[in-house]
């Protein structure tokens, strides 16, 4: 599964661990996903959706079918 939010479009980032000696050895920042399922009434069936934690408040903010609504406009296939 890649580390991507399928709502915001969020990716990994990167950057450096950096010790108390001031070495930098490359490391990377995941964002926090997950795999959720979530029932949308006009399309009558459920969809799979990666989304990070900031885009499971978006859906609860604005709802499934907005979020849908632009996906699919997007050109996102669920």
């Amino acid at each position: 599964m890649s580390r991507h939010c399928q709502v915001t479009g969020r990716e990994p980032t990167f950057g450096h661990h950096v010790s108390h000696s001031q070495r930098k050895t490359k490391r990377r920042f995941d964002p926090n996903v997950q795999q959720r399922r979530y029932y949308v009434p006009s399309l009558g069936r459920t969809v799979h959706l990666t989304v990070s934690t900031k885009g499971m408040r978006i859906i609860d903010k604005r709802g499934i079918d907005a979020v849908v609504g632009d996906l699919r406009a997007r050109g996102v296939r669920l």
